[in-house]
């Protein structure tokens, strides 16, 4: 254990929330523009990416609802308002860019809910709070981009929610190690559960109700 981290526990940080009686996938903001090395926001986040795809399938095969989000602007960023004049590379999601489509792998399946956002929380502004209601689960998995941007500010907002927020490590990704590592460990330490791809797998398979009980 680290200096900071025995630091941190010391004063009464980093405590241990768990995985919640029931739990939804919320896939961030997997979206071409991350993907593509032509776009300006491209971050190198393959690995992350191929992480979540194999946590979608597992809760689509353990009956875990599983939300996607993405990010949509009016021609000229006209809904953007301060966040597109603070970061104009946003302007690769105006309506219409490719790279504001979802890659091949993981990508919404049919009957699946797709949040459409402008700003960095998946709760702001959006549905998403009552669809997780009208599903009635009390924890969110998150993968996604960026961890220092949006997955950040969801995993905050879900906290304040009311919804446990459990952050993947290995599914979660940003254009440079320093604000991934540093945010992954203030978000562990205050708002949320970091944990491992392999951790959030078990949980699902050992969560996973009877075939006759998977409703939504």
């Amino acid at each position: 254990m680290s200096d900071l981290t025995h630091d941190y526990e010391q004063a009464g940080f980093r405590g241990r929330l768990g995985f919640g009686q029931r739990r939804a996938l919320l896939v961030v903001d997997i979206v071409r523009a991350y993907l593509d090395p032509a776009s300006p926001l491209y971050a190198a986040v393959e690995e992350a990416a191929a992480s979540a795809g194999r946590i979608v399938e597992a809760a689509r095969d353990t009956g875990v609802p599983v939300v996607f989000t993405r990010v949509e602007y009016a021609p000229g960023l006209q809904d953007g308002g301060v966040f597109a004049r603070k970061v104009p590379a946003l302007h690769v999601f105006e309506t219409g860019s490719p790279l504001g489509d979802f890659p091949d792998d993981p990508a919404p399946q049919p009957g699946e809910v797709v949040v459409t956002k402008q700003y960095a929380s998946a709760f702001f502004g959006t549905s998403l709070a009552s669809t997780l209601v009208a599903f009635g689960v009390d924890s969110v998995i998150i993968v996604g981009f960026s961890t220092s941007g949006c997955v950040r500010a969801t995993a905050t907002d879900a906290c304040q929610y009311g919804l446990v927020p459990i952050v993947v490590r290995d599914a979660v990704g940003d254009r440079d190690p320093a604000p991934h590592e540093a945010n992954l460990f203030d978000l562990d330490a205050k708002y949320a559960d970091v944990v491992s791809e392999d951790e959030v797998l078990n949980a699902l398979r050992a969560f996973a109700p009877a075939d006759d009980d998977r409703t939504v």
